[in-house]
This record gives structure tokens, C-alpha cells and sequence, in this order.
């Protein structure tokens, strides 16, 4: 059994990040760690830059959000220590995962944000993600920031429907 609470941490971390096939964020995590109260917000951050410093597992910035996945070394670490995680907190972690999966995926599949790209105008990034890979990636130049905003806030809502418009229309061949 693990005697040091960051270890578990750090083994609690790559486990849920080997049980999906997907990223899962940073307000994701601390949301599991933090409503079960297995630590604070500021020894789970400590904990994931460690292991981002160990690089047992990856962080990718994708506007204000940062997602994470488990590296090969993370899984192999996982593989060697795993079994010191308890059922019990295992089967926390197995059933947040499997009661959430379905959210957890939207959140990271689908997101859109803005920056400003020169004096007069910004650019709104939108993506559409299926696990790892990239079904859709939209740059999109805009004049103004409400404008941006707009855009960036309906991209959840109307992206499915804006792909399915770009398949249909490419592969039409008439």
C-alpha cells in the first residue's frame, strides 16, 4: 500500500487518464479530486506538474483550457505501481469515468475560443475532436471581439450540423 499521498495522487491521475481514450482537463480532474476530497486544488496542481516535469504524461493548451494525456512512460509507471491504488478508490475513479464519460468527452471534443490576431481583427479557433484525432479544425477571421464571442459561444451548439453542411458539400460529386 502507498504511504505517500502524492504517489497515490500521481497513480490516481494516470489511471484515469489510461481509462479513457480521450484528454480529460484540468477543471475535469480537480473536479474528481476535489468532490471526493481526496486533496486541494493546489497539491493536485503541484502533483500534475510533476508528473508533466516526469513527463508521464502531456499537457496540450487549448485556449484557456489545458488537457492531459498519459504518456508511454505514464502507462508503463502505471502498469509497475497500479496495483498499490485500493479498490475502493479505484471504484471511485471507475465510477465518475463511467457516469461521466459521455460529458467528459463533449467537453473536451468540442471547443472553440478567440485571440486577437493583429490591431483590427481576431481569430476564433473552433475544433471537433473524436478521442485523439481531429475531425474538424475552423480558423475563422473576425473584425471585432463580440463577434468572436459569438462565434466561440455557438460553436458547441451548431458544430455537428456545420460538419455534417462541409461533408456533404465535398463529397457531392455531381
Amino acid at each position: 500500500m502507498i504511504s505517500e499521498p502524492y504517489t497515490l495522487y500521481k497513480l490516481m491521475i494516470l489511471y484515469m487518464l489510461n481509462e479513457v481514450n480521450f484528454p480529460l482537463t484540468n477543471s475535469q480532474l480537480t473536479g474528481f479530486f476535489l468532490d471526493n476530497e481526496y486533496t486541494t486544488y493546489f497539491t493536485l496542481q503541484k502533483v500534475i506538474s510533476e508528473l508533466i516535469d516526469s513527463k508521464l504524461i502531456y499537457d496540450r493548451h487549448v485556449g484557456n483550457t489545458t488537457r492531459y494525456e498519459i504518456s508511454s512512460d505514464g502507462a508503463e509507471t502505471l502498469g509497475f505501481f497500479g496495483k498499490d491504488i485500493s479498490q475502493a478508490v479505484k471504484a471511485d475513479m471507475d465510477e465518475f469515468l463511467k457516469k461521466n464519460k459521455f460529458r467528459l468527452r463533449s467537453e473536451v471534443g468540442t471547443t472553440a475560443d478567440y485571440y486577437r490576431a493583429d490591431d483590427r481583427n481576431y481569430i476564433v479557433h473552433c475544433e471537433v475532436r473524436e478521442g485523439k484525432s481531429l475531425l474538424i479544425g475552423v480558423d475563422i477571421s473576425v473584425p471585432d471581439e463580440k463577434e468572436a464571442i459569438d462565434i466561440a459561444g455557438n460553436w458547441k451548439e451548431k458544430s455537428q450540423e456545420i460538419y455534417s453542411y462541409i461533408m456533404r458539400h465535398l463529397l457531392d460529386t455531381k
